[in-house]
């Protein structure tokens, strides 16, 4: 198992359960995620740092 830390940058969406839901689907194309956080936001986009495992 192989542990990876990433940072990925989104468009902001209208709601807070797209936003959930969106961030979670980015970051299973990496692999499981572990936790993830919002680091940084601005008018349109969010950052979101993360720890993933994958095979």
């Amino acid at each position: 198992m192989i542990t990876d830390f990433i940072t990925i940058e989104l468009t902001l969406p209208g709601s807070v359960r797209e936003l959930h839901q969106s961030i979670e689907q980015q970051l299973r194309t990496f692999g499981e995620p572990l936790r993830w956080a919002i680091t940084r936001v601005n008018s349109q986009t969010v950052e979101v740092e993360a720890v993933v495992t994958r095979e």
